[in-house]
Order: structure tokens, then C-alpha cells, then sequence
């Protein structure tokens, strides 16, 4: 789709609400955007146009973007360029070795840095733990690939001795609720049906 006003590609769809006639939708480049949010500072949609604004004035130029994508994770062996072209990172390291990188992009999305929604109530795996049994897989692979099969097999072990460790507080919670319904069923009278 084109801008409205000339003809390079629209890339910032606005819709404004303000009309009693219905909604005024307008597909706007870069530059006409940036007019528009500019000249629309005094209205009472400053608001929204302050926040997209804000996000036009984020970009870096070419050469630092550039420099950027070469960045890898040492864990994973993500990129920043695939992190940009998916959306995902690889591993929970990444959020601290892209932690300056990602702090401003956060920071624009979520208006806050910090997790303020619900939280899962089994406690999950540390980040520390995690970015370990990733790491720890990676350099199997490297020692199959090198033919070290008994570097291998003692990764491998310590990698079944983490996800033990990760896995009892589940088995133990298991555990308590099967001994739970075997006692209820205990305490039923002979004459009732225990299906």
C-alpha cells in the first residue's frame, strides 16, 4: 500500500476516532507520519502520536544495526538478526547478554521493565539452570561431532542429574496426592462402591 501523499510505501496505518462521522483511517511513510504526529501534538490524541513518535526516533543507523546482528549469544549461538527476523530469543541467557539492547525495546513496548501479571505457581527452572542444560547439550553435540564419546556420555549424565533435580518437586507433589486418594478410598465402608 502507498502513503496518501506521495508514493513511497505506507508503513504506519493511523486510525482516528475523533470524527462523529466514523472512523478516518490514513496510510502514511515515514516522513508523512512524523508530519502528521507533529502537527496533531495539540489534539487530544497527543497521546498515542507522542508514543508512536517516540518509537520513529528509536532507529539506529545502518552500520550500528549492522554491528548489532553480528552480536551472538555464547550459549545458544542466536544472533540479534535472527532475534529481529523471529521475535524469539534462544535461551534465557540472552536476556542478559542482549540486556542493553533489549532494555530500550522493552522499555517502548511495555512502558516497564518488570513482570507485573500473573506467575506460574509451580516454581519453574532458574534462568542460571536453564542457560547451564543448554549450554551443556551444545557441547555434547561437540563432543559427538569430535568423536569424545565418553566427554559425551559425562554430559549427558550431568545433563539426566539436572533434569532429576528439576523434576522431584513434581514427583513429590505426585507422590502425595496418590497416597491421598488411596487413603480416601481406605476409609470408605466395605458395602460401597469404589469405582
Amino acid at each position: 500500500m502507498k502513503c496518501q501523499y506521495c508514493e513511497k510505501p505506507a508503513t504506519f496505518h493511523i486510525t482516528e476516532l475523533t470524527e462523529p462521522a466514523g472512523p478516518k483511517v490514513m496510510h502514511l511513510c515515514e516522513e508523512h507520519a512524523r508530519n502528521f504526529l507533529q502537527k496533531e501534538a495539540s489534539s487530544p490524541v497527543a497521546s498515542v502520536a507522542g508514543a508512536l513518535a517516540k518509537q520513529l526516533q528509536l532507529g539506529q543507523t545502518k552500520q550500528e544495526l549492522a554491528e548489532l546482528d553480528q552480536k551472538e549469544c555464547p550459549v545458544c549461538g542466536i544472533s540479534f538478526f535472527e532475534f529481529r527476523n523471529t521475535g524469539r530469543l534462544g535461551c534465557p541467557y540472552d536476556y542478559s547478554f542482549f540486556e542493553e539492547d533489549l532494555v530500550p525495546l522493552l522499555t517502548n513496548i511495555h512502558d516497564a521493565t518488570e513482570h507485573v501479571g500473573k506467575r506460574p505457581r509451580r516454581l519453574a527452572a532458574s534462568a542460571d539452570s536453564q542457560a547451564r542444560m543448554i549450554q551443556l547439550r551444545r557441547e555434547m553435540e561437540e563432543a559427538v561431532e569430535l568423536e569424545d564419546y565418553e566427554r559425551a556420555s559425562e554430559i549427558r549424565d550431568e545433563l539426566k542429574r539436572m533434569e532429576k533435580e528439576l523434576s522431584q518437586p513434581e514427583a513429590k507433589s505426585e507422590d502425595t496426592s496418590d497416597q491421598h486418594n488411596r487413603s480416601k478410598q481406605a476409609d470408605r465402608p466395605e458395602g460401597e462402591d469404589r469405582s
